[in-house]
């Protein structure tokens, strides 16, 4: 429901009411309308006396007031006395109207020298402007902040700069995150006021009209999402997205997701500019009026100036290479020098476009570009700013600023792929072809945002839609930048199998030769095995950290290794034989390492749910499981992790899972208890079924929220249902799950799959 507009001020009875909630509405009216309300309201505040004035700053300075903003309030004077009884006057109603106040009370000197000491403090004072009271004591302190600020800006934005960089790595980029503060976030409203001290300085053209646009929006998305939360908050959060989105009018939450990115990405550019701008000129001025910047060639047809690269005068010429584009990114990236702002522009409107297929030439400043590793990033977003990877790329308008809704993933999909490019360069030389390693990372998601786009089984294993959806278009790049066909293939297998060794190392058993001879079929040969190993990598690293773990990579290695012998020698795992103190040793037997949790008693059933809940109790994780029965002994060996990075007393661990394997009734309904308290709700879970997945087993995959306790509840369901579950395999991925039940036989029929599925999902 839209919030009533509040009363004029000024007219409702009983004296002088605030506006509290200000002005509804999204827009440049409304804010200055707010603006206005909040001004005759502080008139009201404030006598009339001479050498005392009260300056807005902040929003209300600058008329941009947000329907539920604060007020940030100098009073300045001239020393007179009584200023700061004055002030508690001033205060004490705008905090009895619940209205959130920054304030501060000043002469112009004292407001001036705080100024020079705290950067933050100059940045405030240019968006002073004059409310009410003594308007000359307003004037000077706007005049003299001003003149303040262009005289010593160049020596303060260092300062400035730290600071931006702090706010940075607390509260990320805002192009790139799924619920980014539309305020501190980089490229965010904090940057814009950046963007405008450095104009006032006069060190560059920093406000360009593409800047101002953004600068718009930006406020306009605030705007709405003060009116649809109804309070003041600037992290766009998801559940506020489609709300946010109608009272743009945009279409749905991505559509606004995209346009922030856009804008975000803006301001980024424009502050790096500025950046760039005012160290030039603090160079020259150390250099002096003699100095003259160097010329410095660094690649064919591009040399540094002034610590920027421009184009070689050899190259501006009636018939521009349609390749020169392509290497001036490659220089860039390699060199981690900026392209000059004019030299991107030129490009943009004269380089022509290039042949299909792409010379060699073309083909190899591209490789060399994706290869440059943490040059690439920068180099490619300044070149995506000015539509130079439009014209390499047509596929490229569809992934800009494309959001990920998994929250694993930092990053919005065209950043996605250009960072896993980067960090494929880092296992370049741990395959035969580094170029198609580094091609088929920058092309594995390709396929994401198409219609069909979700998870499903595919093939030899469980492989997401976009890997098969994007099959087509990494080929069709591959061709258009002219691969042979044979190589072109084998992008589209890199495309259609990146998601292949981790999703079978996690949900899979590595010691069923199934298991392996599954894989080694799908790969083919040793050198697809590298590379998707090295992609593998490098996804998970531009992922998130959430996407990779020591545990992850061994499980991802220990495939590696087991399929790389298939395929030279075509042996198969054996299996493992269990640890031989298990089977000496008095039951029960308990053995604990810092992720192995090794367990013998007598034969039962149940044992594996039995061990998997007292592990919930300690609140480890379980990553792989596996249950036999040796000699009449039940053995459970378990992977572990601590759910919260702490481990476990190992005492008190060892002490439960003895008396809960012989059936201590305390234990066990301490389990019970805690696997009840564990139910959540969420999205519905279901449950996929593999037949042919093991050599003695049919595999149920069960995919569902994360919880603790989930594989007590699931495998205590199974063995109630008359199951026994020989392995278990949970991989984790943010808030969900997909565990790997391995059932022993060869399938129920399709009544006893039903009544497991149902059993199954009623634990869950």
């Amino acid at each position: 429901m839209t919030p009533p507009t509040a009363p004029d001020p000024t007219a409702a009875p009983g004296g002088p009411v605030p506006p509290v909630g200000g002005v509804v509405g999204v827009g440049e009216a409304a804010r200055h309308e707010r603006a206005e309300r909040h001004d005759r309201w502080l008139r009201t505040l404030l006598p009339e006396r001479a050498g005392v004035a009260l300056v807005a700053v902040g929003g209300l300075g600058r008329r941009q007031c947000a329907p539920h903003g604060d007020l940030d309030l100098v009073l300045v004077h001239t020393g007179v006395s009584g200023v700061d009884d004055l002030a508690a006057s001033i205060w004490y109603p705008i905090w009895d109207a619940k209205v959130r106040l920054d304030h501060s009370v000043r002469t112009v000197g004292e407001a001036l020298s705080v100024a020079l000491d705290d950067v933050k403090v100059s940045l405030g004072l240019l968006d002073a402007r004059y409310v009410a009271g003594d308007r000359g004591v307003a004037d000077e302190l706007v005049r003299t902040a001003a003149d303040q600020w262009r005289r010593t800006a160049l020596r303060q934005l260092p300062a400035l700069r730290e600071v931006t960089e702090s706010r940075w790595q607390t509260h990320g980029e805002l192009a790139f995150l799924l619920e980014g503060d539309l305020k501190e976030a980089a490229g965010g409203l904090r940057d814009v006021g950046i963007l405008r001290a450095i104009a006032t300085a006069g060190l560059t053209d920093a406000l360009r009209p593409a800047a101002r646009a953004a600068h718009l929006r930006l406020l306009d998305t605030r705007d709405a999402l003060h009116q649809q939360v109804g309070r003041r908050v600037d992290r766009l959060l998801a559940q506020e997205r489609a709300g946010v989105a109608r009272l743009l009018d945009l279409d749905d939450g991505d559509a606004l997701l995209r346009r922030v990115a856009g804008d975000a990405r803006t301001v980024s550019h424009a502050l790096d500019d500025a950046w760039r701008a005012a160290d030039r000129l603090r160079v020259r001025r150390r250099r002096g009026t003699d100095g003259r910047p160097a010329r410095r060639p660094v690649a064919r047809d591009v040399v540094e100036h002034d610590g920027e690269l421009v184009l070689a005068r050899t190259a501006i010429g009636p018939r521009p290479d349609p390749v020169l584009s392509l290497r001036v990114a490659a220089a860039s990236a390699t060199t981690r020098l900026p392209i000059a702002r004019a030299t991107c522009e030129w490009l943009a409107a004269y380089c022509p476009p290039l042949p299909s297929p792409w010379p060699a030439e073309a083909r190899a400043a591209l490789v060399t570009l994706l290869g440059a590793g943490p040059g690439l990033v920068a180099a490619w977003e300044t070149c995506d700013r000015y539509g130079l990877v439009d014209a390499w790329l047509p596929e490229w308008p569809r992934l800009r600023s494309l959001p990920q809704h998994n929250p694993v993933h930092r990053y919005t999909v065209d950043r996605h792929l250009v960072q896993a490019a980067a960090e494929a360069s880092r296992f370049a030389r741990e395959v035969d072809r580094p170029d198609l390693l580094l091609l088929g990372a920058f092309l594995h998601d390709i396929g994401k945002g198409l219609p069909g786009d979700g998870d499903g089984v595919q093939g030899h294993g469980i492989v997401a839609d976009h890997s098969v959806l994007g099959v087509p278009l990494a080929e069709a790049v591959a061709t258009r930048v002219g691969l042979p066909p044979a190589e072109v293939a084998l992008i589209g297998t890199l495309v259609r199998l990146h998601l292949l060794l981790p999703d079978v190392a996690t949900r899979r058993d590595l010691d069923d030769p199934v298991t392996i001879t599954r894989v080694a079929e799908a790969v083919g040969d040793v050198a697809t095995l590298d590379l998707l190993h090295a992609l593998v990598r490098a996804d998970a690293a531009a992922t998130g950290p959430a996407a990779w773990s020591d545990w992850k990579g061994r499980l991802v290695a220990g495939l590696v290794g087991r399929v790389r012998t298939a395929l030279d020698t075509g042996a198969l795992p054996a299996p493992p034989a269990p640890d031989p103190a298990l089977l000496a040793e008095p039951l029960p037997v308990v053995h604990l390492t810092a992720d192995t949790v090794a367990v013998a008693a007598a034969d039962r059933r149940g044992l594996l749910a039995t061990v998997a809940g007292c592990l919930a109790l300690h609140r480890l994780e379980v990553v792989a499981a596996d249950a036999a029965t040796v000699d009449g002994r039940a053995l459970v060996t378990c992977r572990v992790q601590p759910r919260y990075g702490l481990p476990p007393d190992p005492v008190a661990l060892a002490a439960d899972l003895r008396r809960a394997v012989v059936g201590d009734v305390s234990v066990i309904q301490r389990l019970r208890g805690r696997a009840l308290a564990a139910r959540t709700g969420g999205a519905a879970p279901r449950v996929v079924w593999h037949r042919d997945a093991a050599t003695d087993a049919v595999v149920l995959e069960l995919r569902a929220a994360d919880a603790a306790g989930l594989l007590y509840r699931v495998t205590s369901a199974l063995d109630a249902a008359g199951v026994e579950v020989r392995a278990a395999r949970i991989s984790t991925l943010g808030g969900d799950v997909v565990d790997a039940f391995y059932l022993v036989g060869t399938g129920p029929d399709d009544d006893v799959r039903a009544h497991l599925e149902a059993t199954v999902l009623a634990a869950v």
